[in-house]
């Protein structure tokens, strides 16, 4: 009887490593197929510089942080806190502008100065750089 108790644990046993494994790489091939670009983290893309018409700024992550990338001209890209100075609230970028839905301060969307209150700071700038086409965090 002992021989058949260690035969069914063993099973068990064997049959959880194998569901293990089978998950496991289950959710690798799901993360293999994201065709999106990843979310920056330390120096991962944070957007295709391609992707930002010039003059104009785009809202990305950046690991669990919201920001926004701007692209003053055509080979060069900055970037800012999507936080409003004013009260906290995620600024939305429209255009040329970056609009706080919350109580409609405006920002300049490629220097993040205040161009209409109520805020009264400009939005803190976040480091990146551009290379092979890609908006990097610096």
């Amino acid at each position: 009887m002992t021989a058949e108790q260690h035969t069914r644990r063993t099973v068990l046993v064997t049959g959880a490593a194998v569901a293990g494994v089978a998950a496991g790489t289950a959710a690798l091939a799901a993360c293999g197929t994201d065709d999106s670009p990843p979310a920056a983290a330390g120096n991962g893309s944070l957007v295709a510089l391609a992707d930002i018409p010039v003059g104009e700024a785009k809202a990305v992550k950046s690991g669990d942080q919201e920001i926004i990338v701007a692209r003053p001209t055509d080979a060069t890209a900055v970037a800012f806190s999507a936080v409003c100075t004013h009260q906290g609230c995620a600024v939305k970028a429209e255009g040329k502008d970056l609009t706080c839905p919350c109580h409609g301060s405006v920002f300049d969307a490629l220097t993040g100065q205040v161009r209409q209150g109520p805020a009264e700071t400009p939005l803190p700038a976040v480091a990146v750089k551009v290379e092979n086409g890609q908006v990097l965090s610096a």
